[in-house]
């Protein structure tokens, strides 16, 4: 049977003034979407389906819509493959200094937990 030609919808991404703040610290309040971020904050861009993280694929499909329309990622598609890359300019344009600050925090709640 041949394979179908219907085409994914365009993906949705929030122009950077149209960034919001709310949706951005929701996006980045459960912990699998702050492994992808942190991953992200390290590689520039990464293929959808490579990350270190233990979810069914269609949980991991949507913690990438929730961090993709919040502002926080952008995606490409390229071929059957979704790249997904951090928007660190764009975030740090609307909100200096913030990603930094959810990071750090990240981290020293990690370091108290495994004192």
């Amino acid at each position: 049977m041949p394979r179908s030609t219907r085409r994914r919808p365009a993906l949705a991404h929030p122009a950077t003034e149209e960034i919001d703040l709310y949706d951005v610290l929701h996006a980045l309040s459960d912990p699998t979407r702050m492994t992808i971020v942190r991953v992200l904050r390290t590689e520039p861009e990464r293929a959808c389906g490579t990350f270190p993280v233990d979810v069914a694929p269609s949980t991991l499909s949507h913690h990438f819509k929730v961090l993709r329309e919040s502002g926080v990622i952008t995606q490409r598609e390229e071929a059957n493959r979704r790249f997904s890359s951090l928007r660190t300019v764009d975030l740090e344009r609307r909100f200096p200094g913030l990603l930094d600050t959810v990071l750090a925090a990240l981290a020293r709640n990690e370091a108290a937990d495994t004192a």
